[in-house]
């Protein structure tokens, strides 16, 4: 009881001097691992399309996500021990800053006693939130996670990308979006208040930096009226209005959604683009949401003339909604064979039955898309799948 008091003595200290706000997070990493009396520990985040899982510093080799003890951690998001090649054990803690998985913690000790693991859960769950807090500008990031060089339209739409996964007990948004350094004009959006999940897909016009521009201020305006309180038909009218304004010469299909995270009630809006996928009871209702398709945002609107229109469907508990671009569903296999609706939802279906954690789901499935079709896309693709789970009344 005494070394576990001291511990947590010192990891107050450490918390409470001001001098620590500004260490860099390899150092910070070592002083809290110090200030909890533990032995040693290392960082792993991963890389931008979730393959490795990339040590913070260049004392150890990364890791595959899909074949090491460390991914199992990062994929399912548990707990796992393994003995240490150095001698003593190795607890592989995952790094999760709210709904979002960003790496994996190694936990070092001579062995791993109650208050060992329990001080190691303790460490990630705060280095977790110093990397989320940093990430946003510190650069070494953003290289420690890449692969090879990003090019600019890529670059400028990520900047403007939240996190892959956001979610609460009750609520989960994940998405991906590929090929994840050659971007041309699609992007998701998701947010969150306390009453209400806002999801977007959007897939511009082309696939250069005017397209990626046009994204870019598509997701501005939204995000604008979005947080000025618009109602749906009122944020996709401002997306209208800011296209046609500043760049009449292109347009963007997409769906924006508004899920009531009390009631179930999703509320959408189909711009010219692929009909959102309802998942329920482990079957796919491919009619569920199928409406007539608004026209594109942007100038075709405006010139069309017509009142923007929302429609509506009661959730049920348990529910999954699969928004996604045209580049997941035509996506070819090396033999030439689309990919398709059927096979996209099959999978997602038996990943469900399975119990797999939702954004472990989507990794595997773009990376099955990826790998099938030799790498290489002929247009973006993006998912985002979003699960509706209240709780019991």
């Amino acid at each position: 009881m005494a070394a576990s008091e001291d511990g947590d003595g010192r990891l107050e200290e450490y918390l409470a001097d001001p001098r620590n706000r500004t260490l860099d997070l390899t150092t910070a990493v070592a002083r809290c691992t110090e200030a909890l009396g533990l032995q040693h520990s290392a960082v792993y985040l991963a890389d931008i399309q979730q393959r490795r899982l990339v040590p913070l510093t260049d004392v150890a080799s990364p890791l595959l996500v899909d074949d090491s003890l460390a991914g199992w951690t990062y994929r399912t998001q548990s707990l796992r021990v393994e003995e240490s090649e150095s001698g003593g054990m190795t607890a592989w803690v995952p790094l999760v800053d709210g709904a979002e998985r960003l790496g994996v913690l190694a936990v070092h000790s001579a062995s791993l006693t109650p208050a060992v693991l329990r001080r190691g859960k303790a460490l990630a769950s705060l280095l977790a939130m110093m990397i989320t807090s940093t990430r946003a500008y510190q650069d070494s990031f953003v290289r420690l996670t890449r692969t090879r060089p990003m090019r600019l339209p890529a670059e400028m739409l990520r900047a403007f990308l939240p996190p892959r996964t956001i979610g609460t007990a009750h609520v989960v948004s994940t998405a991906v979006l590929e090929p994840a350094y050659e971007l041309g004009g699609d992007a998701f959006d998701h947010s969150l208040t306390e009453t209400t999940l806002h999801a977007t897909v959007l897939d511009a016009m082309g696939h250069n930096l005017a397209s990626g521009l046009t994204t870019a201020v598509s997701l501005a305006a939204s995000r604008n009226a979005r947080r000025a309180g618009a109602d749906l038909p009122d944020l996709v009218r401002s997306v209208d209005d800011a296209l046609a304004q500043w760049l009449p010469d292109q347009f963007c299909t997409g769906v924006l959604a508004q899920l009531d995270l009390v009631s179930g009630v999703l509320r959408w809006c189909n711009c010219g683009h692929p009909t959102p996928l309802l998942i329920r009871d482990r079957r796919p209702d491919v009619d569920a949401m199928r409406r007539e398709p608004e026209p594109p945002m942007g100038l075709p609107s405006r010139l069309a003339g017509l009142n923007r229109r929302t429609h509506e469907i009661a959730l049920k508990p348990g529910d999954r909604v699969l928004m996604y671009s045209d580049g997941v569903t035509e996506a070819r296999a090396v033999d030439g064979a689309e990919f398709g609706l059927e096979q996209f939802a099959d999978y997602i279906i038996r990943a469900t039955a399975a119990g797999e954690l939702a954004p472990e789901t989507l990794r595997r499935l773009i990376h099955s898309i990826l790998d099938s079709s030799g790498s290489r896309l002929r247009d973006d693709a993006t998912i985002l799948m979003f699960e509706w789970s209240p709780p019991a009344r």
